[in-house]
């Protein structure tokens, strides 16, 4: 009798549990207004834990791909290593970080550092070099200069020589709200001792900028919405009489990729890159780390660093080689590839497959009010909430053709217009154009990365400091947001920690 007792009851419970996961699945799944669903029913994931950002979409499961995803993640994980056989071979001679994730904390933003150092984690930072007078990357210098080296050559620049300052701002505020409460604004400023480039010659006349790594979760979708409407936006906003960096959506000035298709740019600060296929992870698992693969089989370096080192004797005597064989072993283009095509595009599936966390307490009266203050004030202007993508028949790269996840006819929640504008901060970003970034998934950044900072170096610590930094062209959204009261600043603060 106890036994049979004993059984009627684990029975109910498992009944009871089932129904309540079956009630949460609901919840999460079933009843959720579409805005919940920030990467569409095809690139969302509902985990909302330390591993948000880490998730695969549902599309890359649908396609049979969990395991070449997980492969792919070891990529990004694990460092690389200046061994000439092996998995994760090929590092150097000279690169920025040894693996991904040390740009990219729990595969979200970089975090604010006070000193440049490539092996502290999180420090997602890029030395930005450029000349003074024309904002032009100096061409003694890679666009993403190396302060790291493989023996027995010296990195481009040596660490030691870097220097960040964070210096105190006061706007025309007074950094205070009309209500009394006040915020703080930093800045970085940053110096490079000459004596500390290793390349001939040396740049000269030259200025030093931060530019942050960004998420990488979601990049995918945002590949996934077509040309067309994008440049459709940038003409919508045209015709408003706003004003855009014209030169980028001038089909003359389109990125032409790999496979020779032409795209408008749609990722990183300075639109540099227009598909995911050849785009910023595309590139940075090659330059950032000078691992030769398949159709990358030269070295990111430049000439006057091969200079440097083919003239250095101790880089003669390691290798026993005479001036002109290093310098033109240094420059060869016709490399061995050190990334196998297949662990390549496993790379790729990863990249693409990353889901976007679901929005959060939607229905939240404060984030309601939160919400209807963002669209009221004027944010949504540059921050668009939404974009719906096209078939999805991605280019950019022949490698990678048809072996991708993909997100046809998707509406997503970026709260991006994926157009530059102009911010007009102290020590501005280099050129003074800056897409605007991407604010889904950011408020569980603390959760995800240890970090909430924002803007291209970092220098907002949270979204306060990060909108009464926006200037330029988005000066009259602050100045509203300025004039609102606590609480409806707080209640926009907690809608965009929601989404």
């Amino acid at each position: 009798m106890k036994k049979t007792y004993f059984l009627l009851l684990i029975a109910i419970s498992i009944l009871f549990f089932s129904c309540k996961d079956e009630e949460k699945d609901n919840l999460s799944t079933k009843e959720l207004s579409e805005e919940y669903y920030t990467g569409g029913k095809l690139g969302t994931t509902f985990d909302d834990g330390i591993f948000a950002y880490e998730q695969p979409t549902p599309a890359v499961e649908e396609a049979g791909m969990g395991n070449l995803f997980k492969y792919g993640e070891a990529f990004f994980e694990k460092s690389f290593l200046s061994n000439t056989s092996g998995v994760r071979r090929g590092l150097g001679p000279v690169y920025v970080r040894s693996s991904c994730i040390t740009c990219h904390p729990g595969y979200g933003h970089g975090k604010r550092m006070e000193r440049y150092s490539a092996n502290d984690h999180g420090n997602g930072y890029l030395l930005v070099v450029v000349d003074k007078n024309t904002q032009a990357y100096v061409p003694e210098l890679t666009g993403m200069p190396q302060t790291r080296a493989t023996a027995p050559f010296l990195p481009a620049i040596d660490e030691k020589g870097i220097r960040i300052e964070w210096k105190e701002y006061t706007d025309e505020f007074g950094n205070k709200f009309p209500d009394g409460e006040t915020y703080s604004l930093i800045y970085p400023e940053v110096t490079i001792d000459p004596a500390s480039i290793n390349t001939d010659p040396k740049p000269t006349n030259y200025m030093v900028k931060l530019e942050a790594t960004i998420g990488i979760y979601g990049t995918g979708l945002l590949d996934a919405i077509p040309d067309d409407s994008i440049i459709a936006e940038y003409h919508r906003q045209k015709a408003l009489g706003r004003t855009l960096n014209d030169a980028k959506y001038a089909p003359a000035n389109f990125i032409t990729e790999n496979d020779g298709t032409k795209h408008p740019g749609r990722y990183t600060y300075g639109l540099t890159r227009g598909t995911l296929q050849n785009g910023p992870g595309a590139n940075a698992i090659w330059n950032i780390t000078n691992v030769t693969r398949e159709n990358r089989r030269g070295n990111y370096i430049t000439k006057a660093y091969a200079r440097a080192m083919s003239k250095n004797p101790d880089v003669q005597a390691s290798l026993k080689k005479d001036e002109t064989t290093i310098y033109n072993e240094l420059l060869a283009t016709d490399l061995q590839p050190e990334m196998p095509t297949e662990d390549y595009v496993n790379f790729m599936i990863w990249h693409r497959g990353l889901a976007v966390p679901a929005a959060r307490n939607l229905d939240d009266k404060e984030v309601q009010h939160g919400k209807n203050i963002f669209y009221s004030i004027g944010c949504t202007s540059c921050h668009k909430p939404s974009w719906t993508t096209g078939p999805d028949n991605y280019t950019g790269d022949t490698l990678v053709v048809n072996k991708l996840p993909r997100y046809p006819y998707q509406k997503i929640w970026p709260y991006s217009d994926l157009l530059q504008h102009r911010l007009e901060m102290v020590n501005n970003i280099r050129t003074g154009w800056c897409r605007t970034t991407p604010l889904w998934g950011r408020g569980l950044s603390q959760l995800c990365t240890g970090a909430s900072d924002h803007l291209h170096d970092m220098r907002a610590r949270n979204y306060t400091e990060a909108i009464m930094w926006h200037g330029g062209d988005a000066k009259h959204p602050r100045e509203k947001f300025r004039n609102l009261s606590k609480e409806d600043r707080d209640a926009l603060v907690k809608f965009l920690e929601s989404i």
